[in-house]
């Protein structure tokens, strides 16, 4: 049997522990404010960027219109201004979708600081090498619409990164590679170094050792979405076979080690950020399929279970604020199955990303019902109910809320887009629920600081991104996820600095 190998330790100014957006804009700030920082990212260099490597890349800010957007912009994304126009999208705007979407029970004054730097964090993103482009690409079919006049696309969404979470990464990674950044691949971090409430460092598994890295600490290192133990403890049953659309190595240690070691747990820790995806999402992230298999235009038509029943309000809202829930809507189905069920209608709206997937096409909603193994009686009279309740106006405005809605003939309504689905062929698309990331966290202040089971700081500790909890609750309005992480990174890179200048790091 061999000897076990011996530790040993390393000492950095500030060490961030993660790979993905909120981490490399941590790392960023912390080396622009002067401190010398490593970067331990679990995964391989191959597969570096925790679940930012795989997101949409969708930034929510307020801003003043599309004017202001299009300053951000890369060069090659300035011809899709013309296509566009973009009302203004207000700190109130912002503030009243984030109380909306987690039903009042978001930090405010989190809340405040996510809105209050947003904007300015993009323009940061911007000088830091990303490169910007507007969303109308990705989430509406632009071939089909362009001829309709300007496409009026959604404000609260400004902007995404060119080549989606691959692209940001890159850029990202570019950035902190023209600097003295270290980064150390297959570095998961094992446990906090502690003194008491105070934290001097990490330690680090490696395949024949342990070594410690002392230093301010910064975990952003993602939520529990890819551990199915914790995901079936704290979300519920079923949720430990749900799809995972992020990264495989965001297990949930660091969020275990920290409330260990006295962080105060906080938000929503039954709920996820779970969406439509197709039906045959891998089970895991997987780069070259799980970007394009997002199932998001289920406003355009009905969402049937495998029973033939329609489950939700397909048209509460746009989707981008209600699609983060909608997953576990179809997790509590049976099978954790759903169909969207379009007509000739509605299909030339269907986001470009419906192109990979395959379609179930039928000339009548009893072949369709057939082909779906669903009983053909009991789809019937769910598309007829629908279709008798809609309203005989045609007022269809694919592009706002318009009002559209069902009689009160439905226990359970449609509120927009309610349009009768009676053009045939008809055309279905299986989806399942896919888990992005998870909403419990621990507690942070607007110093992105760790704060303990009594409220206190807990000293040389911050965290950023999934691991931060208290914002987003039940629900979650597309693309703040990631503005956060990059905001509270800023702020926990130059907090950790600064603290690691003053000489306040703990000593063992």
């Amino acid at each position: 049997m061999g000897s076990m190998r011996l530790g040993s330790s390393e000492q950095y100014d500030v060490i961030v522990v993660g790979g993905g957006n909120a981490a490399l804009c941590a790392a960023l700030a912390a080396h622009a404010s002067g401190a010398r920082v490593v970067i331990l990212e679990a995964a391989s260099e191959e597969e570096r960027g925790g679940n930012s490597r795989f997101a949409g890349t969708v930034f929510r800010a307020p801003h003043t219109g599309l004017n202001q957007v299009k300053g951000v912009l890369c060069e090659d994304a300035l011809e899709d201004v013309s296509l566009c126009s973009m009302s203004s999208y207000t700190p109130e705007d912002y503030l009243k979708d984030l109380q909306s979407t987690s039903l009042g029970r978001n930090d405010p004054l989190l809340s405040e600081i996510l809105v209050q730097h947003g904007w300015e964090t993009i323009e940061w993103m911007k000088d830091k090498g990303v490169n910007w482009e507007l969303i109308v690409r990705k989430y509406y079919n632009v071939e089909n619409l362009k001829d309709a006049g300007k496409i009026d696309i959604m404000s609260g969404s400004p902007v995404k990164c060119v080549g989606d979470g691959v692209g940001l990464i890159r850029d990202l990674y570019a950035a902190v590679e023209r600097t003295d950044i270290v980064v150390k691949y297959g570095h998961p971090a094992h446990e906090l170094l502690l003194a008491g409430d105070a934290v001097y460092g990490v330690k680090v598994r490696l395949r024949e050792k342990y070594v410690d890295f002392h230093g301010q600490v910064i975990l952003a290192c993602g939520g529990f979405s890819a551990n199915p133990a914790m995901r079936r403890q704290y979300l519920g049953e079923g949720w430990d076979l749900v799809t995972v659309r992020g990264t495989k190595h965001n297990t949930g240690t660091m969020l275990r080690r920290a409330i260990d070691a006295g962080a105060r747990p906080v938000g929503h820790w039954g709920g996820a950020h779970a969406s439509p995806q197709d039906i045959n999402a891998p089970p895991a992230g997987d780069i070259t399929k799980t970007p394009v298999i997002p199932r998001y235009s289920y406003t355009y038509g009905i969402s049937v279970n495998i029973e033939g029943r329609r489950f939700f309000d397909e048209g509460e809202d746009t989707f981008a604020l209600t699609y983060a829930k909608i997953g576990k809507m179809i997790g509590d189905q049976p099978q954790a199955i759903a169909y969207q069920i379009f007509d000739q209608q509605t299909l030339y709206l269907l986001q470009t990303r419906y192109s990979t997937g395959t379609p179930i096409v039928a000339d009548t909603v009893r072949e369709l019902a057939v082909k779906l193994k669903i009983n053909p009686n009991v789809l019937e009279k769910t598309v007829s109910d629908f279709n008798n309740a809609c309203p005989e106006s045609a007022n269809f405005d694919p592009q706002h809320l318009d009002g559209l809605c069902t009689n009160s003939s439905l226990s359970l309504p449609k509120s927009n887009w309610a349009l009768p689905l009676n053009k045939g062929p008809f055309v279905a698309y299986g989806v399942t629920c896919g888990i992005t990331f998870t909403y419990g966290g621990i507690a942070s202040d607007t110093r992105a600081r760790v704060l303990n089971n009594e409220g206190k700081p807990m000293p040389g500790l911050y965290c950023a991104g999934e691991i931060a909890g208290g914002v987003f609750y039940h629900n979650y309005a597309g693309g703040a996820g990631l503005t956060k992480g990059a905001v509270f990174g800023r702020i926990a890179g130059k907090e950790a600095a600064t603290q690691a200048q003053l000489g306040l790091s703990v000593k063992k």
